[in-house]
């Protein structure tokens, strides 16, 4: 959906422009790449002075890439729980995660990684502080240094962010449940009920082993107010704030995707005084942009739907994030094969269910007499449904809305089945009745012979299945009342 959104507005907006490269050379002789960024001159070129008549604007307009979309660099990656970046020369080593050079962005066959290590937790993280990532970024060629802090530091060379690797997620709300017959100790005094005095959603700090980085190679020329929160948030505008001539342009340095999108809340760890050491792998690659825009717009979604409903905030569509992180885990976790088969019989299933439902409801529309028909097993499917339907909105967060939907929609058809064979009435209850009133159920006419025989075997028929049935059924209760855990605590 968001791909054909963007497909639309791209034939009435235009969408990002593409760049080109041209080589120039220089005062010396020497060959030198530059970005053709239309209306936008490159960065090299850029006026000293605005325009006559233009006016400098805070929030630049369009923005343009500042190097060749092939750019070749080289990228450090440190570790550190201040935001305060520690100069390079003073990092730890065991600080460093990820030291590569020579990354050609656009270059798609061209993948890194640091491989599988084992870094220390500080102190503060621990503590519940964010554990930052570091990242120095600069041309290969230029002989620049990537670290601001030293002597010499180009930020037309080279460029630095920082960006947090642990996340703070809501924790998921566990279910207290017990043994209703273990409500009191040994000593028969009753257990306290433990009281919530967290008024708000508890957070957690979560962390994931696995870090992919991706530069997103073709980015063009693109409108910086009107881009996508969850684009914005990865793109480094260029760090002196300088404008081309009419004020309202600036440029960009190359996109670093910091992906967490297939970082699944089951695969992370809850980071607490108890771990010391935490394994960290990097993976560097190039991204194709359109699939940088698609994840990082689901990703930005589901996690703020997850804070809303943490927080408690009515959320549009009922929707808490949950279900895109059990895609994902599908995606992962499933053979593609199998995923594929699931994925067929579940739509069959779905068309097949309609199917039996709309024949269902013609065929009792159609029904003119009682043969066959025995209202007995309609009450007692309707009596299992519910029970079922029940049940599955008790595990409502392990259970998807169209299953409870087509549960639900089974419940009403069978409840309208009992209504097309008899007449369903409120009567006064005998006297002596504990109830004032009672339900009968009353043929809608005289019936006739055969539906006569038909209504004495159903009764027949329900009579030893309750005999067989009902002691099994306390049986069970008995089993799981003595056994099983439940959530009630009466």
């Amino acid at each position: 959906m968001w791909m054909a959104m963007q497909f639309v507005m791209k034939q009435f907006a235009g969408g990002s422009q593409k760049t080109t490269t041209t080589t120039v050379h220089d005062a010396d002789g020497n060959p030198v790449q530059v970005v053709n960024t239309g209306k936008i001159p490159p960065f090299a070129d850029r006026p000293k002075y605005l325009e006559d008549g233009a006016v400098y604007n805070p929030l630049p307009q369009l923005v343009a890439p500042i190097w060749p979309e092939n750019s070749v660099v080289d990228i450090v990656v440190t570790v550190s729980p201040s935001l305060i970046p520690t100069p390079l020369k003073d990092t730890k080593k065991d600080n460093i995660v990820l030291e590569e050079n020579r990354f050609r962005i656009g270059n798609y066959s061209d993948t890194r990684t640091s491989g599988s290590r084992i870094i220390d937790v500080p102190r503060p993280v621990q503590q519940n502080d964010t554990l930052w990532g570091h990242f120095y970024i600069g041309l290969s060629d230029s002989g620049a240094p990537l670290d601001p802090t030293e002597k010499g530091y180009d930020p037309s060379l080279a460029y630095h962010f920082i960006f947090p690797l642990t996340q703070y997620i809501p924790k998921k709300k566990e279910v207290k449940t017990r043994n209703l017959l273990a409500a009191k100790n040994e000593t028969g005094v009753e257990e306290p009920v433990e009281q919530e005095t967290q008024s708000g959603p508890l957070i957690a700090s979560y962390y994931h082993p696995n870090i992919s980085l991706s530069f997103i190679p073709n980015s063009g020329v693109f409108s910086f107010p009107q881009s996508h929160p969850a684009v914005r948030q990865f793109l480094r505008l260029e760090a002196t704030g300088a404008r081309d001539g009419s004020g309202q342009n600036s440029w960009y340095y190359p996109i670093l995707y910091v992906n967490t999108f297939w970082q699944l809340k089951s695969h992370m760890t809850i980071l607490n005084e108890t771990v010391k050491t935490v394994p960290i792998r990097i993976d560097l690659n190039n991204l194709g942009d359109w699939k940088f825009k698609t994840m990082a717009s689901i990703d930005l979604s589901a996690k703020e739907a997850a804070r809303k409903a943490a927080d408690g905030t009515p959320i549009t569509g009922g929707s808490d994030g949950s279900e895109i992180e059990m895609i994902k885990e599908i995606f992962i976790d499933t053979n593609p094969i199998l995923l594929g088969i699931t994925i067929v019989v579940s739509i069959a299933h779905m068309i097949l269910e309609t199917l039996a439902f709309g024949s269902d409801i013609a065929h009792y529309r159609k029904k003119k007499d009682n043969i066959g028909i025995s209202v007995r097993s309609i009450l007692a499917n309707v009596f299992m449904q519910l029970i079922i339907f029940l049940y599955l909105i008790d595990q409502s967060q392990n259970t998807s809305w169209m299953i409870l939907g087509t549960q639900g929609v089974g419940i009403l058809i069978e409840l309208w089945k009992v209504t097309t064979v008899v007449d369903v009435r409120l009567r006064p209850a005998a006297p002596g009745s504990l109830l004032p009133y009672r339900i009968l159920f009353e043929d809608k006419h005289k019936l006739s012979d055969t539906e006569e025989k038909t209504k004495e075997y159903d009764e027949t028929a329900f009579k030893y299945m309750y005999i067989a049935g009902v002691p099994l059924l306390i049986a069970y209760a008995i089993y799981s009342l003595m056994y099983d855990t439940h959530k009630s605590v009466c």
